[in-house]
């Protein structure tokens, strides 16, 4: 479980299991690379490296400009051959960049509930993500962080009530609000240029969209949209999930991982 520059930020990771097949996954935001636990103890056929993202579990605190671009520069570091790549939510969005970045260094890519936002432009849930993402920048702005984190996890937390999660807890997420902040640029407007003509069908490797049947209404049309784009793809749909599903439902994750696993 190292800790060490990456990209030069302070980097914590860690790897489960010793199988044959490299992989990287990304956590989501408020997370850390551990919620990856339960899914790769069903996928033994992985060396699953995980690290955590800036100011997340045991990495160094964010000062930078480009947060997306940043986690992105992270996950790079960890890639010196064709592996599986899996993200979740935010991490599922730098994954797709990694992707359509260096096609080839993809061997397959498990993409869960990417945020990424803008794939479903022109739509009035986009509208009303765009709206429900400017309250969020004015509470932040007001020094509310506590306001904005009780709101973003009910949206998108694993269903569990503000009131019983552990006050630690509590304060964390309300920390680390500016960051849900500095990441969600990328997702609602496409900085990174994810979306650029092309960049979605040169990826070759297999892709498994998954997200869950209870998550916001935005994320199917995000998945749908591309989809739409993508060569060789399949989506999944689990049901009675919401947007935590690595977390609350691992072991169906790790089947639909393990069945785009076995497509390449």
């Amino acid at each position: 479980m190292p800790l060490a520059e990456r990209a030069g930020h302070p980097t914590f990771w860690q790897v489960f299991g010793n199988g044959p097949r490299p992989a990287l996954a990304i956590h989501c935001t408020l997370a850390h690379s551990g919620a990856w636990a339960g899914v790769a103890a069903r996928l033994p056929g992985l060396a699953l490296t995980a690290f955590d993202m800036p100011g997340h579990g045991q990495s160094g605190p964010w000062a930078g400009s480009d947060y997306h671009g940043d986690v992105t520069r992270i996950a790079a570091s960890f890639i010196d051959r064709p592996l599986d790549l899996i993200g979740h939510s935010f991490g599922a969005s730098v994954a797709l960049r990694l992707a359509v970045a260096a096609p080839e260094a993809v061997r397959s890519l498990t993409l869960i509930e990417p945020v990424l936002f803008v794939a479903a432009a022109g739509t009035p849930e986009f509208a009303t993500q765009e709206a429900d993402n400017e309250r969020f920048r004015a509470l932040i702005a007001a020094g509310e962080h506590e306001v904005a984190a009780r709101a973003f996890v009910g949206q998108w937390g694993a269903g569990q009530a503000w009131e019983k999660l552990d006050p630690r807890a509590r304060a964390a997420f309300a920390v680390q609000m500016p960051l849900v902040l500095a990441g969600g640029v990328a997702n609602f407007t496409d900085t990174a240029r994810i979306l650029r003509v092309g960049g979605l069908e040169a990826i070759e490797a297999p892709v498994m969209l998954i997200r869950g049947a209870q998550s916001p209404s935005i994320m199917a049309l995000v998945c749908e949209a591309i989809a739409a784009r993508l060569p060789d793809v399949g989506v999944a749909v689990v049901p009675g999930a919401g947007h935590m599903l690595p977390v609350t439902h691992p072991a169906q994750v790790a089947d639909l991982i393990g069945l785009n696993l076995s497509r390449e």
